[in-house]
């Protein structure tokens, strides 16, 4: 598990810190919580900064850098960070930076975001999918918000520098369901996912039809490899990605293989792998979520541990958290002792993130409004 569990062994006071710290929504305008950072991300702004942290499994507080900071070029740096006692070690007077908390012991369900602000002269530079003209951003955002596959887009208006892009609608794609960082066999130790976990971002009415096919290799490069706990899991990340056609997953390496080939699919026979097609604009089937991988570890990832009987609790408890999205339960026939009896509640980030922010003249930036009620998408 398992590389980082030394560490988790000495932080164990600050996971469950986690869970009984005070809600804090304040967010601390010109104030630094210097040091202490355990990864920076891009953001638009200091809210969205915050929910960032939120859902990062470790983070406690953050500081987000803003457009008006002067001192260099970074803006929109989005610091998040952990302490053992859960707060800052210093507090210093910044201009230009905004920090606060995380919101995890404040909102009880966080798969429900809406981002409906819209951002001027501000890029969500790469991660472009598809591309349309519209006729200005709002339509621009109507559009992300139709389209299943958009989480985020930027406009560039009538005005902007190059002419021959004027009007044109960038729609842009990030992960938003669970992908867990590594997926190995391990004795003595079972994985699962969140009964809750959210492996679509819409409903449909039509139940999906899945098509798997056993013992089946397709050939062809592959556009993108990513660890996954069955073929079901694999079709699953298939299905929301902007590029895959098909997929094929290798059960002895955990290895879902993304490919995109519109034009032919060729098979061929090969033991231990599974390939099938994405389900489109259904309802899937999530029972997979429900089967229990045993000797299946989902190393990293980690929220905290809690001491429980047996893989079935582990489950239950995972499923009850919502900050939880998979889990491992280490066995009491694992190699170390030390670790028996250890549940590893486990989250990643699935809101919409830019991979970068950066100023530019004359373009607009916003995201999907599809969690987004009626009430605020009327005020965008």
């Amino acid at each position: 598990m398992m590389a980082a569990n030394l560490i988790l062994v000495c932080l164990f006071s600050l996971c469950s810190l986690s869970l009984s710290q005070e809600c804090n929504q304040e967010l601390q305008e010109n104030v630094d919580f210097p040091g202490t950072d355990i990864k920076f991300l891009y953001s638009p702004g200091a809210q969205h900064c915050q929910q960032l942290c939120t859902q990062h499994p470790s983070c406690l507080f953050f500081t987000f850098i803003r457009a008006d900071w002067t001192r260099d070029n970074r803006h929109f740096y989005c610091y998040l960070k952990s302490t053992p006692t859960g707060k800052p070690n210093v507090q210093t007077p910044l201009l230009g930076v905004t920090s606060g908390y995380s919101l995890k012991s404040c909102i009880p369900d966080q798969q429900e975001l809406c981002f409906s602000q819209v951002y001027q002269n501000i890029d969500f530079l790469g991660a472009d999918y598809r591309f349309l003209f519209t006729a200005d951003s709002e339509e621009c955002q109507r559009v992300c918000t139709q389209d299943p596959i958009c989480q985020f887009f930027t406009f560039a208006n009538g005005v902007f520098t190059q002419p021959e892009i004027r009007y044109k609608c960038h729609l842009k794609f990030s992960w938003n369901i669970p992908r867990t960082d590594i997926v190995e066999r391990k004795a003595g130790v079972t994985s699962g996912f969140s009964h809750n976990a959210q492996m679509t971002a819409q409903n449909y009415d039509t139940a999906c039809q899945s098509k798997l096919f056993p013992g089946i290799d397709v050939s062809g490069r592959n556009s993108l490899v990513l660890p996954a706990a069955s073929p079901e899991h694999c079709q699953a990340l298939c299905s929301v990605h902007h590029s895959c056609t098909y997929f094929t997953y290798a059960s002895n390496t955990f290895s879902c293989q993304l490919k995109n080939n519109p034009n032919q699919m060729v098979t061929n026979v090969r033991d231990g792998y599974t390939s099938g097609l994405p389900p489109r604009f259904c309802q899937p089937n999530d029972d997979w979520l429900k089967v229990a991988q045993e000797g299946v570890d989902f190393r990293g990832s980690d929220i905290r541990f809690e001491l429980m009987d047996d893989a079935e609790q582990c489950q239950r408890t995972c499923t009850d958290d919502p900050n939880c999205q998979f889990y491992t339960y280490v066995n009491n026939n694992f190699s170390n002792r030390d670790y028996w009896r250890r549940c590893f509640l486990k989250r990643v980030i699935t809101m919409p993130a830019p991979p970068k922010v950066t100023k530019l003249t004359n373009v607009v930036s916003g995201f999907s409004l599809k969690n987004c009620d009626q009430s605020q998408k009327s005020h965008v």
